[in-house]
């Protein structure tokens, strides 16, 4: 004989709703438990604080004692000057400036007056009567023979310092001195790259021979005067 199970004895006949039913009522419960909501309390009292009462606070008044000003120093004694009889004074009689008939007059014209002589430089580039070189006086060019004098006179005495040759020293010296008044050399002064090349230089300017003094308008003055001397290694 075959058993036959009751339809109505089948536990997993409704499982399917019964699993529907579960889940819905697992979703309410994380719903509700991810929307549940704390408040603090609230308190319905004020618990601010009232100070005013506390900064009405009267404040003692205070005296100021007052000292008695110092007294004042003694009066000074007076001193008494004597004073002797006065002295006779001497008047200073102030004379007339006014001429008479028999004061002689001198005339204007009589009186001499001194030319003070001023010291002037006159460059050799302006100047009316340039300084002569010894040897130039016949020249018709005098600027030119001065200049050519003078790079004469400047190649017979060169001579190359040995020390500079030794140091590979070489380069240009600007030279720069005044022909005075008198026809002689002053006031030299040297700028170049090396001072044994500076030396050498005022050596060579130092035997420049005296010269006629130029002129300008007829009176004697100075002439500054410049030239540069090249010293360059072979």
């Amino acid at each position: 004989m075959e058993l036959k199970k009751n339809p109505k004895a089948d536990i997993g006949r409704n499982s399917g709703l019964y699993f529907v039913i579960g889940l819905a009522l697992v979703m309410a419960l994380v719903y509700g438990a991810l929307e549940w909501k704390t408040y603090d309390k609230v308190n319905d009292y004020d618990i601010s604080m009232n100070v005013d009462d506390d900064l009405d606070e009267e404040v003692p008044m205070t005296e100021q004692i007052k000292t008695p000003p110092p007294p004042p120093p003694p009066a000074a004694p007076e001193v008494i000057e004597v004073v002797e009889d006065e002295e006779e004074v001497e008047e200073t009689v102030i004379e007339s400036t006014e001429t008479s008939q028999e004061e002689e007059i001198i005339e204007v014209e009589d009186v001499a007056v001194e030319e003070v002589e001023e010291d002037v430089d006159v460059p050799f580039a302006v100047i009316e009567d340039v300084p002569v070189f010894p040897g130039c006086e016949s020249a018709g060019d005098k600027r030119a023979c001065f200049n050519k004098m003078m790079q004469k006179h400047i190649s017979k005495n060169f001579r190359y310092p040995e020390i500079a040759q030794e140091m590979g020293v070489q380069g240009r010296v600007n030279v720069m001195f005044v022909i005075q008044k008198d026809g002689s050399i002053g006031n030299v002064r040297m700028r170049g790259p090396d001072k044994n090349l500076e030396k050498e230089a005022a050596r060579i300017i130092g035997k420049l021979p005296k010269m006629t003094p130029g002129k300008q308008r007829g009176r004697a003055v100075r002439v500054p005067f410049s030239i540069p001397i090249t010293f360059k290694l072979q």
